[in-house]
C-alpha cells in the first residue's frame, strides 16, 4: 500500500516520547496501545471529511508522519494541531519558572504539549456519550460507533477504525446511547457540516466568543463547551469555564478553599497567558497518570 510523507518541526520545546505516555493513560485513546515509539490512528479530517490513516514517529525538532493518501497543507495542518505542533511554544517554560507550581508538572513532564481529539467534530461526540457515564464506558461506546459506521483504515499493517463524519450520523440512529444523546450528535453533525464545529471557525474567533457558541449547540453546556474548543479544536489560551475536577486539581494545589468563586481560578489562569490552555492540560494530564484517583 503507498504511503505519503512529511515532517512537522516544532517551535520551542516538544517530547513526542511524552505525547506517546500521555496518549497511553488518556482514557479517551485506551485503544491505540501505543509501542511506545509511533502513534497510529485513523480519522475524518473536517477538510474533505474521507478517512486517512495517519502514523507519527520522533524526528529531529519535531515529528514524522506518514499517511495512507497525500495530504495537502490542510490535513497536515490538522496533524499539526492534534499535537499541538502549529503553536509556537517558546515562551511557556516561562510561566513556570515564573510559577512553581507549574513549573514542578514542566519538569515532571518535559515537552508535553496538548494532544487533542482528532477533530472538534470528535471531541463534542465525546462531550455528548461521556455526560453521566465513566471515561472507560464512553471509551467502549465511542469505539463501537466507529466500528459500525466509521471505514477502517490500515496503518503499518494494524486496522483503525475511523470515527464516522458528521454526514454519517446526521441520520443514524442505534448508536447505543439514549434516545436524547442521539439527537444532540445528530445537531452536532448539522453543525460540523455548517462549518461551526470546526478547528478553523472557532480558533478564528475569541476565546469568550467561541465558547458562547458551542454552548449554543445540542447537548453542549459550559464544560462540554471548553473541552471542545481547548482538546478539539486546539485553541493554545482558553481557560474552561466550569470543569469541576480540573478546579479540585486547583484547589488542592494552590491552596484555594472550597467556596472558591469560578473568577478565582480565572484570575489564576490569567498568569498562565498566552498558553492558559497548555497550563490547565498539565494539571489535567496529571490526574490520569498510575495511581491517580
Amino acid at each position: 500500500m503507498a504511503s505519503f510523507g512529511f515532517t512537522i518541526t516544532a517551535a520551542g520545546p516538544f517530547d513526542f516520547g511524552a505525547a506517546l505516555r500521555f496518549v497511553d493513560e488518556w482514557p479517551v485513546t485506551s485503544g491505540l496501545h501505543s509501542d511506545g515509539r509511533a502513534l497510529r490512528f485513523g480519522f475524518c479530517p473536517e477538510s474533505d471529511w474521507l478517512p486517512i490513516g495517519v502514523s507519527v514517529t520522533a524526528a529531529p525538532g519535531g515529528v514524522a508522519v506518514t499517511t495512507t493518501r497525500p495530504a495537502g497543507p490542510a490535513i497536515r495542518g490538522e496533524v499539526a494541531r492534534i499535537l499541538s505542533l502549529d503553536v509556537d511554544g517558546s515562551g511557556f517554560a516561562a510561566l513556570g519558572a515564573a510559577d512553581p507550581v507549574l513549573g514542578d508538572l514542566q519538569r515532571e513532564s518535559p515537552g508535553l504539549r496538548p494532544v487533542c481529539f482528532w477533530t472538534p467534530w470528535e471531541a463534542a461526540c465525546w462531550a455528548v456519550i461521556v455526560q453521566r457515564s465513566s471515561m472507560l464506558i464512553a471509551a467502549r461506546i465511542k469505539r463501537r460507533i466507529a466500528e459500525k459506521y466509521g471505514a477502517t483504515v490500515t496503518v503499518d499493517g494494524r486496522d483503525h477504525a475511523v470515527f464516522p463524519p458528521p454526514i454519517t450520523l446526521l441520520e443514524a440512529g442505534g448508536l447505543g446511547l439514549p434516545a436524547q444523546k442521539e439527537e444532540w450528535i445528530r445537531g452536532l453533525a448539522a453543525a460540523a457540516l455548517d462549518g461551526v464545529l470546526t478547528a478553523e471557525h472557532l480558533r478564528a474567533l475569541p476565546p469568550d466568543k467561541a465558547l458562547a457558541e458551542l454552548r449554543a449547540l445540542p447537548g453542549v453546556g459550559p464544560f462540554s463547551a471548553g473541552l471542545i474548543l481547548i482538546r478539539g479544536a486546539g485553541a493554545p489560551d482558553a481557560f474552561p469555564g466550569d470543569e469541576p475536577r480540573l478546579f479540585a486539581i486547583l484547589r488542592e494545589v494552590y491552596g484555594l478553599p472550597e467556596d472558591a468563586p469560578a473568577a478565582a481560578y480565572r484570575k489564576l489562569a490569567d498568569h498562565w497567558r498566552p498558553y492558559r490552555s497548555w497550563a490547565s492540560f498539565l494539571f489535567r494530564a496529571s490526574s490520569y497518570r498510575p495511581g491517580k484517583p
